[in-house]
Parts: structure tokens; C-alpha cells; sequence
């Protein structure tokens, strides 16, 4: 691996880049997020789940979403939380909204492991866009029974109003509408992961993209990706810059912002906040 610092330079040499391109894929992962504010652990976990801290000493949002609570009434009213604030409000910062003005005059596409929701939110064309891991906003058997994604934002705003005593109503418990057996998350997290109609789609959309642009000047650039699952994004993407001598790939994460020697000579790697890195990058296409 060969790795590169950050510096002005770097900020230069990647506003000529998004310039040039032809077109830019953009590889967003949590730290996309956790740079707009979007943070699972201190002030924000404290904020909206003191009561669980308190009853079950829990650390953080993350690691409190495989808690096993002491029923399904429970369990929906901690989750309809986490919904609520991960999902259903904007995020603290406005770094998802820089970011399409950054690209946005450009034929852009993105991929994301995120599930939250804010590039819609902040206005990203939902063609453009492929959520592999899934989304909060959505629910499916828990069997699953077939596969099919329920919509959860109606019901998840009830129970935020309807709790108590870190509860919902029985009633509001999400059940399969086939097997009645109990709904649960459209989170990738085993083989029961379902991938519906909707996720098919925007995998085509993709796919599609990637062989319009396969010989063009492709900007590959990947924001917060972490070690979790670099397959889906960052093996990827050192893979077809390396595939393709027109392409460039850029990084820019806290930590992680390495890359193979192969493609050394075509990467810019930027370590640094992603939103003041986005800022800065405003600043220099102006």
C-alpha cells in the first residue's frame, strides 16, 4: 500500500478533477454521515436515550440495535427512536447538501452503504442513487415469508408520540401481513436480508452506469469508508481505476486512506474531516 497526506495541493488537484470528469461515482460510507453531525454515540445518545442508558447502561446507538430488550414493545420503542433521529430529520450539518452542489452539474451516481436516508433528503436524484445495506425506513419479515419492504414512517411516528415507559402500544407492533410473524429491520445484517423490487432496480441503475462510463474519465471518489465492508465499495473502486487508465480515484477519510501501488500514480488521498474537506472544495471550483 502506498499512502499520501493531506495538503492544499491535494484540495487543488481534486476540484480540477470533479472539473474534468466525465463522470463521478461517488463511494459514501458512515463517515459521510458522522461528518454531518448523524453521530450513534455522546451528546446525541444521550440526548434522545437517556432512559436506556440508564436501565440498561448501553454505550452507543450502534451496539443498542442488537440489545435484546425485554419485549417487542420495548424493543420498537427503542428502535422507532433510532428510526426517527437517523431517518426522519436532517442531519445537524448540511454537509449531504454541499456535496450535490458539488456534483451536481455533473453525471454523477452513488453508492452507499449508508441507510439513512440524507442524500434523498438533501436532494440527490433517487436514480442516482444504490443503497446496498438497506434503509430505516423500511421494515420486512422477519422470516422472511417472501420479499417484499413495508414503508415505516407513519407508524414509526406514532409510536415516537405514543410511548411510554419505554414502550409502545401492542397494537403499533409491526407484524408480517402474510405469516403475522413479527416485522423487523430492512438492514443487511445475515442471509435474511431481503432485496425487493426497489433494491433491484437501483442495482441495474447502477450496473448500467458503471458500463456507460467504463472508458471515460471517472472520477471514483470515496467518502468515509471504513474496514466494516470494503468489498462493496473500496476493493471495488481501486479495481476499476486500475481497469481503466482515464480514471482517478480519490479518498478522503480520517483514517483510512490508503491504496495499491498500482494505482498510486492516479489517487489523490485526503485525510481530514469530509466536510471541511467538502467546504474547502467549494472554496477552489468558485
Amino acid at each position: 500500500m502506498f499512502l499520501k497526506k493531506n495538503n492544499e495541493g491535494s484540495i487543488i488537484q481534486l476540484s480540477k478533477c470533479i472539473e474534468e470528469c466525465d463522470a463521478i461515482i461517488i463511494g459514501a460510507g458512515s463517515g459521510l454521515s458522522t461528518a454531518a453531525g448523524l453521530t450513534y454515540a455522546g451528546e446525541r445518545f444521550e440526548k434522545y436515550f437517556s432512559d436506556f442508558i440508564k436501565k440498561y447502561h448501553l454505550r452507543d446507538m450502534y451496539s443498542a440495535g442488537f440489545y435484546s430488550y425485554e419485549s417487542l414493545e420495548e424493543h420498537w420503542a427503542y428502535w422507532s427512536r433510532h428510526i426517527y433521529y437517523n431517518r426522519y430529520i436532517n442531519s445537524p450539518k448540511d454537509t449531504y447538501q454541499k456535496l450535490l452542489e458539488l456534483v451536481k452539474d455533473k453525471d454523477y451516481f452513488v453508492l452507499t452503504t449508508n441507510v439513512d436516508h440524507q442524500f434523498q433528503r438533501a436532494g440527490f436524484d433517487s436514480k442516482r442513487l444504490f443503497y446496498t445495506q438497506g434503509d430505516y425506513g423500511l421494515w420486512q419479515c422477519s422470516v422472511p415469508c417472501h420479499q417484499e419492504t413495508y414503508d415505516n414512517e407513519e407508524i414509526v411516528r406514532e409510536m415516537i408520540e405514543k410511548q411510554k415507559d419505554m414502550k409502545v402500544h401492542t397494537e403499533l407492533v409491526p407484524r408480517c401481513p402474510h405469516c403475522h410473524a413479527p416485522l423487523t429491520m430492512n438492514l443487511r445484517c445475515d442471509n435474511t436480508f431481503v432485496q425487493d423490487e426497489g433494491w433491484y432496480q437501483a442495482y441495474n441503475r447502477y450496473e448500467d452506469f458503471l458500463r456507460r462510463h467504463e472508458n471515460c474519465k471517472v472520477l471514483y471518489l470515496e467518502l468515509g469508508v471504513g474496514g466494516n465492508t470494503p468489498a462493496i465499495i473500496k476493493y471495488p473502486f481501486w479495481k476499476y481505476t486500475s481497469q481503466n487508465k482515464n480514471a482517478i480515484y480519490a479518498c478522503i477519510n480520517y483514517e483510512d486512506i490508503s491504496c495499491p501501488i498500482e494505482i498510486n500514480k492516479r489517487s489523490l488521498l485526503i485525510k481530514g474531516d469530509i466536510d471541511q474537506v467538502i467546504n474547502n472544495l467549494l472554496k477552489e471550483g468558485k
